[in-house]
């Protein structure tokens, strides 16, 4: 038989969104309901006809709520297969009832443990009646059915109504599948915590990834790719894995790069700030006084190639700045922002080109400059492996750097060296920023010659380079480098240092009357 008739529901969740409702449709279906603690409590406090899982077991929760039910007559009533005559006649010997339906979703470990709470508070996280639980169920999902997370009540509820109270195997099975999934993700997550603590180093002999998946996409960096994009759980920080969409045509695995490089991009700056991003490098970007301001420098600093680019911002965009974004022969493929004033949203989704177009996406208010979060990792996948590193978030305030140039850099020099070594360490290496007046002028990217990025970068600028500074981020291994800037006419540049021929980078700025300051930071960005 495919469907099985739910008869008897134990619940016990620490997640309680949609509970009541959903317990309260399985009691109109003439469900017995049993459940524990804080679950029992709120049940019993909506009005609904619930019974203490101690009924059952006939011993009282115990030792802090870490034993409840962990307990033959709530693991025998899981567990038995219903179409063997042996496992029925021990519960009818021991007087054990069957459990139909199990829902439990497990204590927040995770949760618990992103909001940096101390050691003893996360082992009380650690759940260890429910993952036994929701394996058993699992495991016999042939007769009982499990739920592990609240989205999946009403799909549930639904054809538990429209089939007499049964759920089909199929249903059974697939329920199965998540909970297995869960508790495998839970164990991972368990297990890095516990290694993390354990190893001697950073990295653990082993490393347990679980992301979830958040959405298929149409296809990946080319139509003939399959793709998807999956989240960490528990990801709730501005992000663009948790930025909400609000309006526009569905992304795609190229939109969601940009809008990343753009998001991590415009966090780095405190003062109003805007970013355009073409393939994964920034073509413009620039800070000031207003948004407005910030976007129709950003947007100057290279138009041609911001046609078809995907936007950034600091601050909730206003009208005026979604006026000028929408100007004519200017289009833009996606936005991402803290939040849209209803004035800009409405300029957005109305206007006859854009409103069917361009991706509105919205993070909520963002950490910036040295606010911004400081602790996560980068994954990079190879043929047959996977690399692992810390994100590239150190602190650049300048606080180590110093002078190596005779000339020190003027005030308005420094600033702008400050703001493009910033956006120097969001291009694709080799990579060469040209700023002035605090925005991009030119770019050069991803070249394999460090002075070819120094050519590009002065191209793009053309005569907006007489004035500019310059910021590199690796040191320059030939004096022709600092050459070829002095000869564009960049007054001052900004490098790691650390290369053998320093001394001759430094004596071409001096011959030069070139200011330079190395920071003993590389930024490469493969």
């Amino acid at each position: 038989m495919s469907a099985r008739i739910i008869r008897r529901a134990l619940l016990s969740v620490s997640d309680k969104v949609g509970l009541v409702e959903f317990a309260r449709g399985l009691a109109r279906l003439n469900i017995d309901l049993i459940s524990t603690g804080g679950t029992r409590k709120a049940l019993a406090d909506a009005g609904l006809p619930v019974r203490d899982i101690s009924e059952v077991t006939g011993f009282p929760e115990m030792l802090d709520g870490r034993v409840k039910t962990l307990h033959p007559r709530i693991h025998g009533g899981i567990l038995a297969v219903r179409d063997n005559a042996e496992h029925r006649a021990v519960l009818e010997q021991h007087g054990i009832g069957t459990i139909d339906l199990v829902v439990c979703n497990l204590y927040p470990f995770e949760a618990t443990l992103a909001r940096g709470a101390g050691h003893e508070e996360v082992i009380e996280n650690i759940d260890i009646g429910g993952p036994s639980m929701v394996r058993s169920a699992a495991k016999n999902y042939h007769d009982v059915a499990i739920i592990t997370a609240p989205d999946q009540y009403e799909a549930v509820l639904e054809e538990m109504k429209a089939n007499g109270g049964a759920l089909a195997l199929a249903t059974r099975e697939k329920l199965a599948a998540a909970a297995f999934a869960r508790t495998a993700n839970y164990d991972r997550t368990i297990a890095g915590y516990f290694a993390g603590r354990a190893a001697d180093d950073r990295f653990s002999a082993t490393l347990h990834l679980a992301f979830k998946r958040k959405q298929e996409l149409r296809y990946g960096e080319n139509p003939h790719q399959a793709a998807a994009f999956y989240v960490e759980p528990g990801c709730t920080h501005p992000c663009i894995a948790s930025a909400q969409t609000l309006h526009g045509k569905e992304l795609s695995y190229n939109n969601i790069l940009d809008l990343d490089s753009a998001f991590n991009l415009v966090r780095e700056f405190a003062a109003p700030a805007a970013v355009v991003i073409k393939h994964n490098n920034p073509c413009g970007a620039a800070v000031a006084e207003t948004l407005d301001q910030a976007f129709q420098k950003a947007y100057e600093g290279d138009p041609l190639s911001a046609f078809g680019g995907v936007l950034g911002f600091n601050r909730d965009l206003d009208e005026a700045t979604a006026m000028h974004i929408t100007e004519p022969n200017r289009f833009i493929e996606c936005i991402i922002a803290p939040g849209y004033s209803d004035a800009a949203f409405k300029v957005l989704t109305t206007r006859p080109i854009w409103k069917k177009n361009v991706r509105l996406l919205k993070t909520g208010p963002i950490a910036t400059g040295a606010s911004a979060p400081k602790r996560s990792w980068d994954y990079r996948r190879v043929d047959g492996g996977l690399l692992a590193q810390e994100r590239d978030v150190p602190a650049d305030d300048f606080a180590t750097a110093r002078v190596v140039s005779k000339r020190q850099p003027t005030a308005a020099e420094l600033a702008d060296l400050k703001f493009a070594w910033l956006v120097g360490k969001h291009v694709k290496s080799n990579a060469i920023v040209l700023a002035k007046e605090s925005m991009v002028v030119g770019v050069g990217a991803g070249q394999m010659s460090r002075v070819d990025a120094v050519h590009i970068a002065g191209r793009k600028a053309g005569e907006r380079v007489k004035g500019s500074v310059l910021a590199s981020d690796a040191f320059f291994p030939f004096r022709d480098n600092v050459d070829e800037a002095a000869r564009m006419g960049v007054t001052a540049i900004v490098q790691p240092g650390g290369s053998l021929r320093d001394a001759d980078s430094i004596a071409a700025g001096d011959e030069h009357g070139m200011a330079m300051i190395f920071t003993g930071v590389r930024h490469f960005r493969h």
